[in-house]
C-alpha cells in the first residue's frame, strides 16, 4: 500500500469527527475553492468532507498511480486493456479531427466512414427513402442487451425533446413479455428492427431477433429487408438475411458499455437526426479535451473520481446514489450501474495480485423528486451514510411550465442542503414545543424529527439538457471510471465476471428441457429444476 493510502487513512481518522458545515464556516470561499467548471457546466463538491489536505493527498495518489501517463496511453491507442490485448478507443468515435494510430494504422478514416454510412442510412429512414413495405418507417425497435441497449435507450429518453424521427423502442430482456408487449403496439409494415450484437451470437438478443423476424414475417413478404444490424459478423448477419448495406460494424477496441458513440447509437441517430447526434459527439469530445488538458485539481473527471475514492475507499461508504433531477434522465442510474459496476467490480489487479483496498461501490438511484418519496428517508435518517450525486439543469424544455422546473430545482438544492445541515435535537425540540408536546412525549417526538446531517453530496449543474451537455455528462462518467480503475490498479475494460453465469445458463438449457438429468447439479439447483419442470 502506497504512502498516500496510509496518509489518507490517517487524515480521515483525524478529521472524522468534524462536520462539513464547519468547513464552510472556516472558509467563506469554500464553494468556489471546491468546485470546477467546463464551459457552462459546474461541478460542486464543497458539500463533502474533503478539505485542502485531503484534496492534496488524493491528487498525489492519482499522480503516484500514474493516471496522467495511463490517460495518454489510452488516447494514443496503446493496448491498455491488457487481459484482452486491446486498445481502448471509444474516445476515437467522437474525436473526428485528429489521427489515432493503432498497430501502426490510423483508425480515423474508418471511424469517419462508418459514421457517414450510419448518418446516410438514418437520413434515408427519417426522410422515407428507406420505406419498408408500408411506405414509411414510423417505428424503430432496437434489440440488444447491456451496452447495446442501456446507452441508446438512456440517451433516447434523455434527448426526447430533440426527437423528430420515427418512434424508438428498446427490447433487451429475454423474458418474452418485453418483446411481446413492444411488438403488440406496432405495425410490421412500418417498423424497422435493428439487431445490435457485436458477434451476432448473444443469446438474449438473437432469441428476440428471431421472434421479431417471425412476427414481421406474418405481414411482410421479405421480413429481413426491414432489419438492420450493428455487428462485426458479416457471415452471421448475411445468414439472417440482412443486406450488407444495412450492417454497421465497429472495432474490438470499443467496449460494449462504451459503444453508443458509434453504430450502437444508430437508433438514437434515427430518432434525433445526424446533426444532433454530432452535437452529442462534440460534447463528449469537449470533455475528452478537458480531461487531457486540465490540471488534476481543476479536472472534472479526475475530481469526480477523487470524490468517489474518498467516499468509498477512504471513508468506507459502500454505495453511492446518482440522483438526476430530470425525468428524462430516468435511465441514467441504470446506465451508470453497468458503466461503473461492470468496469470496476473486480477483485484482481492487472498484475494478477489482490487489490490493496475495496474496489467499485454499489451504484444506484432514481430521478428526483420521485426518490424523495421512496428512499430519501434512509438517506437522511438511516444509520449508514450514502454519498449523493445530484445533477440538475438550470432550465427545462417546457417554458410554459417554468414553475414546475423552479419547484424541481428548489427540491434538488434543498435536499443537498438538508443532507449537509441536518436538524439538531434542540431545533426539533423547539418545533415540538410549538406543536404542544410536553415532558417525555416532547422528547420522544423530538427525537423522531432529528436529522444528523453531515452527509456528503456533490452537485452537477448545467444550463439545459441538450445533446452536447448529455455528451459531456456521459464522457465525464466514463473518464471517472477510468481514473478510479487506474488508482485501484484494475482493468476497467474487461468483464470476465459475466462469463460464468452465461456458461451455466447455456448448460441448463437441456436440463430444463428434460433432455438431460440433474445429477451434476447441486441440491438446490436440482430441486428448483424439478419444481420448474413439474409446473412448466
Amino acid at each position: 500500500m502506497s504512502e498516500f493510502w496510509q496518509k489518507l487513512a490517517a487524515h480521515r481518522a483525524a478529521t472524522a469527527g468534524s462536520r462539513i458545515a464547519d468547513l464552510f464556516a472556516a472558509d467563506p470561499g469554500r464553494a468556489q475553492g471546491f468546485s470546477a467548471r467546463l464551459g457552462e457546466m459546474l461541478f460542486d463538491y464543497s458539500k463533502t468532507s474533503i478539505d485542502a489536505e485531503a484534496l492534496g493527498l488524493l491528487a498525489g495518489l492519482a499522480a503516484d498511480r500514474g493516471v496522467e501517463a495511463r490517460r495518454e496511453a489510452m488516447f494514443a491507442g496503446e493496448k491498455i486493456n491488457d487481459t484482452e490485448g486491446r486498445a481502448v478507443l471509444h474516445t476515437a468515435l467522437r474525436n473526428l479531427d485528429a489521427s489515432v494510430i493503432v498497430d501502426g494504422e490510423d483508425v480515423m478514416p474508418d471511424v469517419r466512414a462508418t459514421l457517414a454510412r450510419c448518418a446516410a442510412f438514418a437520413e434515408d429512414v427519417r426522410s422515407g427513402v428507406f420505406q419498408g413495405q408500408g411506405g414509411k418507417i414510423t417505428d424503430v425497435v432496437n434489440i440488444g442487451i447491456g451496452g447495446s441497449d442501456l446507452g441508446p435507450a438512456m440517451a433516447a429518453l434523455a434527448l426526447s425533446p430533440y426527437a423528430d424521427g420515427p418512434k424508438l423502442h428498446f427490447v433487451s430482456n429475454v423474458d418474452g413479455a418485453q418483446i411481446a408487449e413492444t411488438l403488440a403496439e406496432l405495425d410490421p409494415e412500418t417498423t424497422l428492427v435493428i439487431v445490435s450484437s457485436k458477434t451476432f451470437t448473444t443469446i438474449e438478443t438473437m432469441t428476440n431477433a428471431e421472434t421479431a423476424k417471425a412476427w414481421m414475417g406474418k405481414s411482410v413478404t421479405d421480413p429481413a429487408a426491414q432489419f438492420a444490424a450493428v455487428s462485426t459478423s458479416a457471415e452471421k448477419t448475411a445468414a439472417f438475411g440482412i443486406d450488407a448495406s444495412r450492417v454497421f460494424g465497429f472495432a474490438d477496441w470499443v467496449g460494449g458499455r462504451y459503444s453508443m458513440w458509434g453504430p450502437i447509437g444508430l437508433s438514437l441517430m434515427i430518432g434525433i437526426g445526424a446533426d444532433d447526434f454530432r452535437a452529442f459527439l462534440k460534447g463528449g469530445a469537449e470533455m475528452d479535451a478537458h480531461f487531457r488538458s486540465a490540471p488534476l485539481a481543476e479536472n472534472l473527471p479526475v475530481l469526480l473520481s477523487l470524490v468517489g475514492i474518498w467516499h468509498h475507499q477512504v471513508c468506507g461508504y459502500p454505495s453511492r446514489a446518482v440522483l438526476p433531477y430530470d425525468q428524462r434522465l430516468a435511465r441514467l442510474p441504470a446506465y451508470l450501474q453497468q458503466l461503473e459496476m461492470e468496469s470496476n467490480g473486480k477483485s484482481v489487479c492487472m498484475d494478477g495480485s489482490a487489490p490493496v483496498t475495496v474496489t467499485g461501490p454499489i451504484v444506484w438511484g432514481e430521478p428526483g423528486t420521485n426518490g424523495q418519496h421512496a428512499f430519501y428517508q434512509l438517506i437522511h435518517q438511516g444509520t449508514g451514510v450514502v454519498p449523493c450525486e445530484f445533477m440538475v439543469a438550470a432550465k427545462g424544455h417546457e417554458p410554459e411550465l417554468a414553475h414546475h422546473h423552479q419547484l424541481l430545482v428548489g427540491n434538488c438544492l434543498a435536499q443537498a442542503e438538508a443532507l449537509l445541515l441536518g436538524r439538531p435535537m434542540e431545533v426539533a425540540r423547539g418545533l415540538m414545543e410549538k406543536a404542544g408536546f410536553e415532558g417525555d412525549e416532547l422528547e420522544r417526538q423530538a427525537a423522531h424529527r432529528v436529522f444528523p446531517g453531515n452527509r456528503p453530496s456533490t452537485m452537477l449543474v448545467y444550463p439545459q439538457l441538450t445533446p452536447g451537455i448529455l455528451g459531456q455528462i456521459i464522457a465525464l462518467y466514463e473518464h471517472r471510471v477510468f481514473v478510479e480503475g487506474v488508482i485501484l490498479g484494475i482493468n476497467s475494460f474487461d468483464q470476465w465476471g459475466v462469463e460464468l453465469g452465461k456458461e451455466l445458463a447455456k448448460a441448463l438449457g437441456p436440463v430444463l428441457a428434460g433432455e438431460t438429468g440433474t445429477e451434476d447439479k447441486d441440491g438446490s439447483t436440482a430441486m428448483l429444476v424439478d419444481y420448474i419442470r413439474s409446473h412448466g
